[in-house]
């Protein structure tokens, strides 16, 4: 089965489903979080992904599992990673016992 949409990043879930409804900016939440605004930017901007310490933090100030977003950042990597080794991942002869 093969995604016909691009991988999601978990960036655009924080800015999409968090930061815009709420009306709240890069730095309030990196005040919030105790973070450099930065920080938020990259992840909103989807420069950079989400860490342990960014998803304990997401989670706390979200009131949502620290899992939800390290899940999302971990789907997106596999997705991306996926796409990029497609052929060499093809080459690979499964294992199956005699």
């Amino acid at each position: 089965m093969t995604d016909i949409l691009p991988p999601m990043h978990p960036g655009e879930i924080l800015r999409e489903e968090f930061l815009v409804p709420l009306n709240m900016s890069a730095g309030t939440l990196a005040k919030r979080l105790g973070v450099s605004r930065t920080r938020i930017e990259r992840l909103a901007g989807e420069r950079t992904g989400i860490t342990p310490d960014t998803a304990l933090r997401l989670a706390k100030v979200f009131n949502t599992a620290p899992e939800f977003w390290m899940n999302m950042q971990a789907s997106y990597d596999l997705k991306v990673h996926a796409a990029a080794l497609a052929a060499d991942l093809a080459a690979i002869q499964q294992f199956k016992a005699e």
